[in-house]
């Protein structure tokens, strides 16, 4: 078939993102000369055609198509520099002919979409079986009838490594052709019935420009197309097919993309295994393994690696070694894999995944033109990221800021309003070497699906601000609980929302005011006062956040102690860890500067009276309890011997082992109490006691808790421990009357002036300054 003459129009079937159908598709149109490029896609996006030509338009790049009724509901057609389809479209655009998409329109495609679930919304079909429900994979066939098992290494060698002109310019699309006619004979559409209604409108395109062109027409389509597309069918056959089929309004836009999202580990349908590979293949004029070898030598290079040119030179044959071997025409990414990983990586796959994540996938990241089309939210976006000098960027980066800066407060404002959008360009991550409310870090990635999230947020608004604004208030009114509100609160603070947290007070006030459970309280109330810090270096206005804050405290201070009693074990260790959370609220509330006849002496005082009442009520669970002495001892307001008389009662002979293993686990459980048993050896010894009086029975039962609780210490705590219980009391008072390091009765002068001339020097004091305390 390859020497035969065809008339009609050029059908040049091809693999999306194939580099070496991109190469054949530019030297038949170069031979061909065509008056009209036809190309597999939607036919809305003729109009960005010209877009195409743009200097500043660099793929990979992609084709959205949303409904616009729906934003969610959208279809991606991507485009990297190696896909025949952009090669096509820049051969038209150079030459001055039209080029047109010929595809079913964007309008059906997404109506069909909305019978499904909208993350099957399709991309561009290809001939190995991509479009979601096909059931064949051509490629697969054709791989397995000519003896492999890879259907990615056949296509290798079959057309990458094929020499472009070898047999004439049509010669590759009409051998694909051939085996693509004799797969669809014995298996029909594969599958996929939709396909036939698809073709159907292609072919209804093809004739429409035969009559305007005549056989001067090139079509560019997926090679599992061609045979329908050569199919001789009538007219009315055709357009009954397409006869009643459903339609939304839908709009098209040029998005950037990227290597990452053209994988098919990224989830794309007609992806490629190695998009970074075949974007070097394509790219590279000559001598393609030599130079990918530098590529990753200079890769392992700067990860410090050791790799030499003599590295290189021997990756290179061993790479065309494997290929002879292997009856390869030339080394394909097979070969070059396993020469890296045995000369460069010395065996390792860590490096070698390395290798593959950064070049073999790659990260690079296209760009569009600002005249792009795009919703107006889109444009404030662009706007508002090159002023604050935010580049999108397809690997992920962490940008440390600081919000006392201008400029850092207000990138931090967009990323904050992005969130609240559900755009998450960047994720909130801990600060390295600082724990105050000023510092942020962020982790910024731009995915290509986030400019379809920006489409859909444009229902809010046509500004960032304002469309935060509206989803933040909207967001407020919907809530259900008053966790949901308090959190809503604390993202718009950072956020900078002066229109929204009005509403979204007036909100938390009227929820605050009717919710009478005190868990959900309890959990509403940390994250206001991490609002209000936030407030304080920002310069927020947070006075009716403090009000609602305090009004919140005092409630709870009231309904704890009733909400504690008559809990069973599970519902006991979620009331501590509130409690835990109250008490940690209360101490920053009891910081701030609070509105009206509150003060912060007696907001402490109120939360230590109701800390009080929970730690001497016998109907409350004893891990509550416990941990009401704890946090009591921790602020100064019980003494050591009061605190071992509400121990010794605690773990008395009438108590049952469950219970007071609870309230051990209360006291001691958690930070710091391994330190508090190692120096307070009282306590240590009522806990000793009651453990070895603790009947065999009951034993087993108490275990599981106690091991809990002490398997939380750090090993040298429990080794310390372990060294005091077997001292055991006397030994333990020997010990201490012997001066034993870190028991001695008292200080030690010695040692403790040895740490003097350090303390000066990290206090910035001389040597004769006087040190005191509070210096």
């Amino acid at each position: 078939m390859s020497g035969r003459a065809r008339t009609g129009p050029a059908l040049l079937g091809v693999r999306h993102h194939g580099p070496g159908s991109a190469r054949a598709v530019r030297a038949a149109l170069d031979a061909r000369q065509p008056e009209a490029v036809l190309i597999e896609g939607p036919p809305e996006a003729d109009a960005l055609v010209p877009l195409a030509a743009d200097p500043d338009m660099r793929p990979p790049v992609a084709l959205l198509a949303h409904a616009v009724d729906e934003p969610g509901r959208s279809a991606f057609w991507p485009m990297a520099e190696f896909s025949p389809e952009w090669t096509a479209l820049r051969w038209a655009l150079a030459h001055g002919v039209p080029a047109r998409f010929i595809d079913l329109p964007a309008a059906h495609t997404l109506a069909w979409g909305r019978e499904e679930d909208p993350a099957s919304a399709p991309g561009r079909p290809g001939p190995e079986g991509d479009t979601p429900g096909l059931r064949l994979d051509p490629l697969a066939v054709l791989a397995e009838i000519a003896g492999y098992d890879d259907p990615e290494r056949w296509w290798e060698d079959v057309v990458e490594h094929r020499a472009t002109g070898e047999g004439g310019p049509l010669a590759p699309f009409d051998a694909v052709e051939e085996a693509m006619g004799a797969v669809r004979e014995t298996y029909g559409s594969g599958g996929e019935d939709r396909d036939l209604v698809r073709e159907a409108h292609m072919r209804l395109q093809v004739r429409a420009a035969q009559r305007e062109f005549g056989d001067a027409v090139a079509v560019v389509c997926g090679a599992w197309h061609v045979p329908a597309l050569r199919l001789r069918t009538t007219v009315a056959a055709d357009r009954a097919l397409l006869k009643g089929l459903p339609r939304v309004k839908a709009e098209l836009t040029w998005v950037p993309w990227t290597y990452r999202r053209l994988a098919r580990a990224g989830g794309y349908g007609a992806g490629i295994e190695s998009p970074g590979w075949y974007g070097h293949l394509f790219g590279v004029p000559d001598r393609p393994v030599e130079r990918w070898m530098t590529k990753v030598a200079g890769l392992l290079r700067a990860e410090d690696r050791t790799v030499s040119p003599a590295h290189v030179i021997e990756a290179v044959r061993l790479a065309e070694a494997l290929a002879a071997l292997r009856g390869r025409p030339l080394p394909g990414l097979g070969e070059t894999t396993d020469a890296v990983r045995a000369v460069m990586c010395e065996g390792s796959d860590v490096p070698l995944a390395l290798v593959h994540d950064r070049l073999v996938v790659g990260d690079v990241l296209g760009e569009v033109p600002a005249s792009a089309p795009a919703v107006p939210l889109q444009r404030d976006l662009d706007r508002l990221r090159r002023r604050l000098r935010l580049k999108p960027e397809a690997d992920r980066r962490e940008l440390e800021l600081d919000v006392r800066k201008e400029t850092d407060a207000e990138r931090s404002r967009l990323l904050h309003r992005l969130r609240l959008l559900g755009v998450p360009w960047g994720e909130p991550t801990a600060s390295r070497g600082s724990t105050g409310t000023f510092r942020e870090t962020w982790r910024l990635r731009w995915e290509p699906e986030l400019s379809l999230r920006v489409a859909e947020a444009g229902v809010w608004g046509t500004t960032v601000l304002s469309a935060a604004n509206a989803k933040a208030e909207a967001d407020a009114v919907t809530a259900r609980t008053l966790a949901e509100v308090t959190a809503l609160a604390e993202r718009c603070l950072p956020a900078g929302l002066p229109d929204a947290l009005p509403a979204v007070m007036r909100v938390l006030a009227d929820r605050a005011a009717l919710d009478t459970d005190v868990g959900h309280l309890a959990q509403a109330l940390p994250a206001l006062v991490r609002s209000l810090r936030y407030g304080d270096v920002r310069g927020t206005d947070t006075g009716a956040l403090a009000e609602v804050a305090v009004g919140l405290a005092q409630r709870i201070f009231v309904g704890l102690p009733p909400a504690c009693t008559a809990l069973d074990t599970d519902a006991a260790d979620e009331m501590r860890r509130q409690v835990d959370a109250v008490h940690g609220a209360v101490a920053l509330l009891a910081d701030e500067e609070l509105p009206g006849p509150a003060n912060r002496a007696g907001l402490r005082a109120r939360w230590q009276s109701v800390l009080g009442v929970l730690s001497g009520r016998d109907s409350v669970p004893g891990v509550i309890r416990g941990r009401a002495v704890r946090l009591l001892l921790d602020g100064g307001s019980l003494a050591g011997e009061e605190v071992a008389r509400l121990m010794g009662l605690a773990l008395s002979p009438g108590t049952p082992p469950a219970e007071a293993a609870a309230w051990i686990e209360g006291f001691v459980g958690g930070a710091g109490g391994g330190l508090l048993l190692v120096h307070d050896e009282a306590l240590l010894d009522l806990v000793d006691g009651w453990l070895t009086g603790v009947p065999a029975e009951a034993f087993t039962d108490v275990l599981p808790l106690l091991r809990r609780t002490f398997s939380a210490y750090d090993p040298s705590e429990r080794r310390t421990l372990g060294e005091l219980v077997r001292r055991g009391p006397g030994g333990r008072a020997a010990a201490a009357g012997t001066g034993t390091p870190g028991f001695a009765a008292g200080a030690d002068p010695a040692r403790a002036d040895a740490v003097l001339p350090v303390v000066r020097l990290l206090l910035g004091l001389d040597d004769n300054e006087p040190l005191e305390v509070g210096t």
